[in-house]
């Protein structure tokens, strides 16, 4: 039976209350007409009615009725069985004045949840050229009429410090699919659920709950966060969070303040708001050196937080004399102070902000000249990052006159990470809240009879890639404990994205999709939904959701249903080293080719020095072969391993093969920003 709370609740959100509650007896808002309940399940209905009085429950399926007592809170739920795929159907609630839920069909349920790739509409529109809807969106508009088993939910957007009993849904609950029901719906849930409707013939219910821009945490309940003491503050938090978040955005910037004079306070290299370090006769000799843009953690270690120092000497030409300048440094994660010989010109707090500053002429004289950046990364990953082209100095107006920046730069810790203190926690009111999510989008369908559920999230965790390879097992174990079984769950693998791989990348993408793959390798019940091949390097959002719900559907036909299709593309098995070449064998790797009919492409060999090299790569059965005249004696292979890699491999049903490493060097952890 679903665990009722007797806890008073708080919700940061508007709850939609559905047009009948004029009957005494009131199933809760996810048991409406037009729902699909799971086939050959015992399944679950609850709600409220008059205290200490009994509801009955009658099928239209069976002769049976089912009773169930009512708390004197007014609370009741009921059990009772369903037969195989059918309908439609009646269920008749009474407790003295009966309530029927009409057209209700028995099928497939699965919940459809993530951030804003499962969130991406149907009908989503695109301001760079106009156009409505994902791909295929008008086709699929025009035969809805094919899809009358195919029925749909979709949770409103709600957040809760404790979980709620009640879920705010969209339409006043279930729908049959019409071109208003369909429009704002998940098209990654939508074609997920109609590939398994054309292959099973059997109504399929999908449940929408999910929120763009939203970290794992937030969908994960505080009793299981709590295993993991990476978020023991805001838990902590959480008890009195409506009253704290009043006021949180002054209280917050209050707290970051005195943080920063902490760790001011700790910098040698920084006194009352001065320092020493960015004149231009400051022997930095002994300094260490870096290739900016570059992420500090692959020099410092993937928890590197604290306060770092760049310098890069460049030469003055007698021309530019007396004239303003304009510095750019592209990004910089996350708080900089940026000066010319000495005198500070530009001071941004941004982990996602690109640095242009001016250089005032009355400080620019010909001859050596110290740009000299000081870093404060606080979480995450950090330092001088962005894209090397928007690196340069130029006299103010005139690109002619560009000196590239990007290249050596001399670098000294100033302020060690042991030094660093916890960030305070953010109170921000909005989703990305560990548990809030849970507690209102999907503690209120905890007990609703699903066969399983799909997984569209990642982007949002990137930075902490190593964290989520802890975080998304314990997301998954969460829900299969509160539905009391280890239901199949499958995940897609974040796309490719922003610019296209041009060398080695350290790609905090790239790891996260790694921890994806990890999970769904080593749980039960669980698969993989490769789109390296779909993305868009300009737009996080790509229109193809067709093949995304169409390779779920194609795990949950095979794994759930036992359909015989080929549902993974090739994933790596092992490798072993034979001279200057490595040798890499796979699974689901029948009929091993390429997509486009060239060489393999995306693949990069490194020796023990850990630096990676372009490779040279050939097929042979389902191995695949690598080698480099650069590498002699080759240690490691990654494939697609970058933000927006290219990369062919696929098998001869043409789904892709996943990324990889065979190595375990860095991942990045790092806190939330």
């Amino acid at each position: 039976m679903k665990k009722t709370l007797f806890l008073a609740i708080v919700v940061l959100g508007a709850l939609l209350v559905p047009g009948r509650l004029s009957s005494k007896v009131v199933p809760e808002t996810i048991f409406t007409d037009n729902m699909v309940l799971q086939r050959n399940a015992t399944v679950q209905i609850w709600g409220k009615a008059t205290p200490l009085s009994r509801v009955s429950v009658k099928p239209s399926w069976t002769t049976e009725t089912y009773w169930a007592p009512v708390g004197k809170n007014g609370k009741w739920g009921a059990q009772f069985p369903t037969p195989d795929a059918g309908g439609p159907y009646t269920i008749t609630l009474s407790d003295g004045e009966e309530l029927t839920l009409k057209n209700i069909l028995i099928g497939e349920v699965w919940v459809c949840s993530g951030q804003s790739n499962m969130e991406m509409p149907m009908g989503a529109q695109w301001s760079k050229d106009g156009k409505v809807g994902v791909d295929g969106f008008q086709e699929e508009i025009a035969s809805l009429d094919k899809v009358p088993g195919l029925r749909l939910i979709n949770l409103n957007k709600v957040t809760s410090n404790v979980p709620l009993e009640s879920a705010s849904v969209t339409n006043g609950g279930w729908t049959v699919c019409t071109e208003e029901t369909v429009t704002p719906f998940s098209a990654t849930a939508y074609f997920f659920g109609k590939y398994l409707y054309e292959n099973l013939g059997i109504p399929v219910g999908l449940i929408e709950t999910c929120w763009g821009g939203t970290i794992a945490e937030a969908w994960t309940s505080k009793e299981s966060l709590s295993n993991m003491h990476d978020f023991d503050k805001s838990l902590e938090a959480l008890e009195d969070l409506p009253e704290r978040v009043k006021n949180w955005e002054a209280d917050h910037q209050r707290a970051i303040d005195q943080w920063k004079v902490t760790v001011n306070g700790a910098d040698p290299s920084w006194k009352n708001g001065k320092t020493n370090w960015a004149t231009k006769d400051v022997y930095d000799a002994s300094w260490g050196d870096i290739e900016n843009p570059c992420k500090m953690q692959t020099l410092l270690g993937e928890d590197f937080d604290g306060a770092v120092w760049f310098r890069k000497a460049v030469d003055i030409p007698r021309s530019w004399a007396d004239k303003d300048l304009t510095l750019s440094l592209s990004t910089i994660d996350d708080e900089d102070w940026t000066f010319f010989n000495g005198v500070q010109v530009g001071n941004i707090d941004g982990y996602d902000t690109d640095r242009v500053y001016t250089v005032p002429g009355s400080k620019v004289k010909a001859g050596k000249a110290v740009i000299a950046v000081r870093v404060i990364d606080y979480q995450g990953t950090g330092g001088i990052w962005g894209e090397p082209d928007k690196m340069f100095l130029q006299v103010k107006g005139d690109d002619s006159t560009r000196i590239p920046l990007a290249g050596t730069w001399k670098y000294k810790v100033s302020v060690p990470k042991e030094e660093v203190p916890e960030l305070p926690v953010r109170l921000d009111p909005g989703p990305n809240f560990p548990t809030l999510l849970y507690n209102a989008m999907i503690n209120p369908i905890v007990g609703y009879g699903i066969r399983g559920a799909i997984w569209y999230q990642g982007e949002s965790n990137a930075e902490r890639a190593a964290q989520y390879r802890e975080l998304l097992p314990l997301m998954i174990r969460d829900w299969r404990k509160a539905w009391g079984y280890s239901f199949p769950f499958y995940i897609v693998q974040i796309a490719n994205f922003m610019d296209a791989q041009t060398g080695p990348e350290e790609s905090s993408w790239a790891f996260l999709r790694d921890a994806q793959k990890e999970t769904a390798q080593q749980l039960e019940n669980a698969g993989l939904a490769v789109t390296i091949d779909i993305g868009e390097a300009e737009d996080i959002h790509p229109r193809n959701k067709y093949d995304v719900g169409k390779r779920l559907a194609l795990q949950a036909l095979a794994k759930t249903y036992g359909k015989k299709v080929v549902y993974d593309g090739p994933m790596y098995h092992t490798y072993k080293i034979k001279g200057n070449e490595i040798e890499i064998l796979f699974h689901s790797a029948e009929g091993l080719t390429t997509s486009d009919g060239k060489a393999p492409e995306g693949f990069w060999i490194a020796g023990s020095d850990h630096i990676f090299h372009k490779a040279e790569a050939k097929i042979s059965g389902k191995k695949v072969i690598v080698s480099s005249p650069e590498v002699e004696f080759p240690v490691a292979v990654r494939y697609g391993w970058a933000n927006n890699p290219y990369c062919n491999l696929v098998n001869g049903a043409g789904l892709p093969a996943s990324p990889f490493r065979t190595d375990d060097w860095q991942q990045v952890r790092g806190g939330t920003k």
